[in-house]
């Protein structure tokens, strides 16, 4: 048998079969033990998922952020532009703002509320009914239109250059596959999915990202990483013929052709903004920590939460080497005529490298790993759905109901978020780089949700209606701006004629500097709507201030070595951050 060939075997999908079917029947049987625990049908159950071992959450918000757009992506970003994208994967630190400063609150309410809060249910108890219900629609959408839709789509491109099936059979497969596992499996099918494939996943990519260095160093990892440098150091050639290179975060050069999409020190803090919605606030990362038993105590759903979110900012510290560097391993070998590699595009990277350098068999069991990640991924969004349209919309209009009445609701939301994500897919193929699309997306939603939040957290002067102004005016500026990328190809063209020329700072200003301008803005904006509206009404403020007991339980949750862990997690991040300068 041939263990080093370059493309899958017998082995490989006797394995994959095998495997698939493993898993499967692993994630069944700890759905029906937890059935036969819980004793019948719970909707928050089903939704939130109920204490989970900090390991456990940690592993979850991991997973539920590694989808096939890091797999594509993330790999054809370090093929294309090296670690420039790096700012949006090294942020560790800022899942530490979720378990430190936001786990608190949300647990605030959730004892105030007597029941697990959802992000929109914040907003209408801070602001007003209209805000919460904004969120819970552009929540919505933006999962149907960014976050289901890219996944599968690249998910589709990633199966195509990894199996070699057709498209729309990867693309597909994948979103019928996880729809019906996140309508059986709800969030303990996503949690065991998760448990089950972050080993499996971060031990395949490092083992890609291992062999990978030293096929490109001629069997030496140390001279292959040494080469990669040296290969991305030639890179990025400037008009004016100099070489600006692609193996450092910061482009500060205006000649750098990188200079556009990442300026300066602004790529970090407008990553910095994007991260902070994703990781502190969004219903999808944040719904992995809001699970608890009946009647825990707050300062050990804290504990565990936080340290849940420590795990995971260890976690998210691995991406980088996982998928961007293999991405930027791919570029360099095939550039190297004898290395027998070839890369037509730089979206296959990854695919390309796991069937290149892997062994037979191995292929197989990573291959395994790898489709749990994208089921785990896309169902997250999928559940996150559910929840928002059960707790937000459907049981406020029917109140009563039966827990299994509230379950099926969940699903049939599920299905439906299914359906849309596969009819949108099409209208995404037309739309030019996925990747960046996403980000740009994301960049125009980043500012209203941050504002939001953190004004409504942090400051007591804010008031319900600037709340409320905030977030729609904010979605609208975002989207306006959304309008005319579409129209001047993200401001690439040269438009003609008066209107263009008078709001060319809108158009052309570049994305990032873009969404710096707009949280200013929307701050701005609510600190005068709060001079001219009625102030939080007493118990608005008494939901976001803390009473000397609950601070007390909050010391009793964290003690020495949450810190020691915490700031080790910060260190790495600034230990990548000196290196690639």
């Amino acid at each position: 048998m041939i263990w080093n060939t370059h493309e899958f075997i017998w082995l490989d999908w006797v394995i994959i079969a095998v495997g698939i079917l493993a898993v499967a029947w692993a994630v069944y049987h700890s759905i029906q033990k937890h059935k036969r625990s819980q004793q019948g049908a719970d909707s928050e159950d089903y939704l939130f998922g109920k204490g989970e071992p900090w390991y456990i959450i940690g592993a979850a918000i991991f997973a539920a952020n590694i989808g096939s757009e890091h797999l594509v992506g993330l790999a054809g970003t370090g093929a294309k532009a090296g670690v420039g994208m790096a700012h949006w994967e090294m942020q560790g630190w800022m899942i530490l703002i979720l378990g430190w400063l936001f786990v608190p609150f949300y647990q605030l309410m959730n004892v105030k509320l007597g029941k697990i809060i959802t992000m929109p249910d914040f907003l209408k108890n801070r602001y007003t009914p209209a805000t919460g219900s904004w969120l819970s629609i552009i929540t919505l959408v933006a999962y149907v239109l960014t976050k289901v839709s890219v996944t599968a789509f690249t998910g589709g491109i990633f199966m195509e250059s990894l199996l070699g099936l057709p498209f729309w059979y990867g693309a597909i497969g994948l979103i019928v596959l996880t729809g019906l596992f996140t309508v059986f499996g709800g969030m303990k099918g996503v949690m065991t999915l998760s448990a089950i494939q972050t080993p499996i996943l971060i031990i395949g990519s490092f083992l890609v990202l291992f062999l990978g260095l030293s096929a490109l160093g001629h069997g030496s990892i140390a001279d292959g990483w040494t080469a990669m440098i040296d290969y991305s150091k030639t890179l990025g050639v400037g008009k004016d013929g100099v070489a600006y290179g692609t193996n450092h975060l910061f482009h500060f050069e205006t000649g750098d052709p990188l200079y556009d999409e990442y300026p300066g020190f602004w790529v970090f803090v407008g990553a910095s903004i994007i991260g902070l919605w994703y990781w502190a606030t969004d219903q999808h990362i944040v719904q992995r920590v809001l699970g608890q038993q009946k009647g825990e105590p707050s300062d050990i759903v804290m504990k565990r939460a936080r340290r849940g979110t420590i795990a995971a900012g260890y976690f998210k510290l691995l991406p980088v080497f996982m998928f961007l560097i293999p991405g930027m391993i791919a570029a360099a070998l095939a550039a190297r005529p004898d290395s027998g590699f070839t890369l037509e595009n730089p979206d296959t990277a990854f695919g390309s490298m796991v069937k290149f350098v892997l062994p037979a068999g191995v292929k197989g069991i990573v291959t395994i790993g790898f489709i749990s990640a994208l089921v785990a991924s896309l169902a997250a969004f999928f559940n996150s759905c559910a929840t928002l349209f059960t707790e937000d919309f459907y049981k406020p209009m029917f109140k009563g109901k039966s827990e299994a009445r509230y379950v099926l609701v969940g699903r049939i939301a599920t299905m439906v978020v299914v359906l849309l994500g596969m009819i949108w897919i099409p209208v995404m193929m037309s739309l030019g780089s996925l990747y960046d699309y996403l980000q740009g997306i994301q960049s125009l939603l980043a500012p209203a949700m941050v504002a939001v939040f953190v004004l409504g957290i942090f400051s007591r002067k804010i008031t319900p209606k600037a709340g409320e102004f905030g977030m729609i005016g904010g979605f609208f500026i975002g989207m306006m701006r959304l309008l005319t990328n579409i129209f001047t190809n993200t401001g690439k063209n040269e438009m003609t004629g008066w209107f263009w020329e008078s709001t060319r700072w809108f158009w052309h200003t570049n994305w990032l500097i873009f969404e710096i301008w707009l949280l200013a803005f929307i701050v701005i904006m609510m600190y005068v709507v709060s001079y001219f509206t009625p102030k939080p009404s007493a118990q608005q403020i008494e939901d976001i201030t803390f009473t000397s007991d609950y601070k007390t339980l909050i010391r009793k949750s964290w003690n020495k070595w949450d810190v020691i862990a915490s700031l080790g997690v910060v260190l790495a991040c600034a230990l990548f951050y000196m290196y690639f300068w």
